[in-house]
């Protein structure tokens, strides 16, 4: 009760003085606002500019690992590109392989090929510059592919070529701008397809990266009638084998380890010779964008905190201020028998109350910003960037207020009161 009531005598001073001085107490706020703001802001670009770059990445897929002809390396100032050209590509029977001899640490195997520049078209409407991309039938276990209307591929429809498609939201607005484009032929490549499933609309991304939205996915042996495969990696269209694993981080690595041991041997590699090939995984990409981001982050955190300080500086002139004008009246709080540790926490819960309302109003003015609507950036004040705020503004009001609140908890009574 003590405790309770000495908390609230301490906000009625805090909030009297405060109230006195109200031009003094807005210009103190306005150092400590534009503080946190500036550091919540840019935090809050950060981040969403990380979520939406991972977001824009997400079609790699998560827990997957991928067989391709070249590693995701991104820590070589000189990539070897000219080792890794030459090697074979990954082959339908390594394919076929892996499916059958994998053990139960996967959740899928598939094996996909793709081709960008492709022109659909139906009667006078077209789509060009579409992404042709030919999955087995276990793609959408190892890829995000939102189904909004229609349905996936059947087992039948893969094993047999048929010429069946599932096409991105803006190919079946292009093509079938008037009505539904489930069940609707198309053609390309002169080849006429049944559109059969409709992906969800993703919209913009901040990268240029692969988009569901202009996508046309069909059956991987239907895909193989229209482009060869390559077979020595240099020639015609290079393959790609995905398995998906289990979500133990641990059981994970098994997977990479046995479909390492698999490949060697289907490739008759001996013991001492280097694979020629890579086993890709996202966790790769989402490192090295953790990494990139996290020294932004830091950046902008230091350049905010210069901002920061200048509130800091200001919050602690009207601290000095307000102890040279109130100390008669610290001089007969104490005569009355308040102990120094009153006269101190009063002090410093001002410091502090003053520069959470700061604090709150640049937070406030983050969040009016992300309600802009923005299209290729949308921004999101997060509940931690939100906590972040509010503790960086106690931590200056005590760095800002302590000694001010030690010197009147100091204080003589007897001078104190004689003072003018």
């Amino acid at each position: 009760m003590k405790a309770l009531r000495l908390t609230l005598e301490s906000f009625r001073f805090a909030w009297q003085a405060l109230k006195s001085n109200l031009l003094r107490t807005v210009l103190s706020l306005l150092g400590v606002t534009v503080g946190i703001f500036a550091i919540i802001a840019v935090f809050t670009v950060v981040d969403s500019l990380e979520a939406n770059v991972r977001q824009s990445m997400s079609f790699v897929g998560d827990k997957v690992i991928y067989v391709m002809k070249m590693p995701w390396t991104f820590d070589q100032p000189d990539y070897p590109w000219w080792r890794y050209f030459q090697r074979p590509a990954p082959t339908v029977r390594e394919f076929q392989l892996l499916q059958r001899s994998l053990s139960d640490n996967q959740r899928g195997v598939a094996i996909y090929a793709a081709t960008g520049g492709n022109t659909l078209r139906v009667g006078s409407n077209s789509m060009q510059g579409c992404a042709l991309m030919g999955v087995s039938y276990d793609y959408r276990s190892v890829s995000d592919l939102p189904i909004a209307e229609g349905r996936y591929f059947t087992t039948q429809e893969v094993e047999a070529a048929r010429n069946v498609a599932i096409v991105g939201a803006d190919v079946a607005a292009n093509l079938y701008p008037n009505g539904s484009a489930l069940g609707q032929e198309f053609k390309v490549r002169g080849l006429s397809f049944t559109i059969v499933g409709i992906v969800k609309k993703e919209g913009k991304k901040i990268l240029d990266t692969p988009s569901n939205d202009t996508n046309c996915v069909i059956p991987f042996e239907a895909f193989t009638k229209m482009f060869a495969l390559s077979t020595n990696g240099l020639t015609g269209v290079t393959p790609t084998i995905a398995v998906k694993g289990r979500e133990e981080d641990a059981g994970l690595l098994d997977l990479e380890y046995e479909m390492k041991g698999l490949i060697r041997n289907i490739r008759t590699l001996k013991p001492r010779e280097e694979d020629n090939f890579a086993l890709n995984r996202p966790e790769m990409i989402a490192n090295m964008v953790g990494k990139l981001f996290s020294v932004i982050g830091i950046a902008g955190g230091v350049i905010g905190s210069f901002a920061m300080l200048v509130g800091g500086f200001g919050i602690a002139n009207i601290m000095f201020v307000s102890v040279k004008e109130r100390t008669n009246i610290i001089g007969i709080q104490k005569s009355l028998g308040a102990k120094n540790y009153f006269i101190l926490f009063q002090f410093l819960f001002e410091a502090i109350f003053l520069c959470l309302i700061g604090g709150a109003a640049g937070i406030f003015l983050v969040w009016l910003i992300t309600l802009v609507p923005q299209d290729s950036l949308p921004l999101t004040l997060s509940a931690a960037n939100i906590t972040l705020g509010l503790t960086v503004s106690v931590v200056i009001g005590v760095l800002a207020g302590i000694v001010p609140a030690v010197m009147a908890a100091n204080l003589d009574p007897v001078i104190a009161i004689r003072s003018k």
